[in-house]
């Protein structure tokens, strides 16, 4: 009980995805490869980012709580992330890819999804460039750290695949200090 609690108010105890990091660039960012996993994942259309977060979240949530064929509870992970495809221009709905990262109990063989709209997707072995900041992440914050960070990969001469890109939040909105948000960019692979 006491770990639910502060699982849902602290966002501690959670599991995460397993990663190898690698160079540390002058504080600015970090790069990580990300090992073949799974995570439960939903697709929102649309032109306002949090409102389509918000609207991934509760569906995953929903499978999280045991709506799924097997009527599993699946413990909650962290981060959640939202896989960011750009609209064609700026009044053209974006594509956004909520997703829960699985729990290492259940990545042989997850609970399957029974609303339409929510999938397994197996993500295979990747390298992310992650820029990392604190606060109550809004729409403005994200836009920000994205272009800082990719700032910082053209500074350095870094190749990088500019969408789409990730967004990454690990705590419960009850959090209200030491908060970690993260902005991630593929690195592109040598042809």
């Amino acid at each position: 009980m006491l770990r639910a609690v502060g699982q849902a108010l602290f966002s501690t105890g959670l599991q995460n995805p397993k990663y190898t990091a690698g160079d540390k660039k002058e504080q600015d960012y970090e790069v990580r490869t990300y090992h073949d996993t799974k995570w439960v994942s939903t697709a929102v259309s649309g032109m306002q980012w949090d409102e389509s977060m918000k609207t991934g979240f509760r569906r995953l949530f929903k499978y999280i709580q045991g709506t799924n064929h097997n009527n599993v509870k699946v413990e909650m992970t962290a981060p959640v992330t939202c896989r960011v495809a750009p609209g064609a221009g700026p009044a053209c709905e974006s594509q956004f890819t909520v997703s829960f990262y699985i729990p290492e109990e259940h990545q042989d063989n997850p609970p399957e999804p029974s609303d339409p709209e929510v999938f397994v997707e197996h993500r295979k072995e990747f390298t992310a460039y992650v820029r990392t900041y604190s606060g109550f992440s809004t729409e403005d914050m994200k836009r920000e750290e994205l272009l800082k960070l990719m700032e910082s990969l053209q500074r350095d001469g870094l190749q990088y695949v500019d969408q789409p890109f990730y967004t990454a939040g690990y705590d419960s909105p009850f959090k209200l200090t030491n908060r970690r948000n993260e902005v991630w960019v593929l690195k592109k692979e040598q042809e």
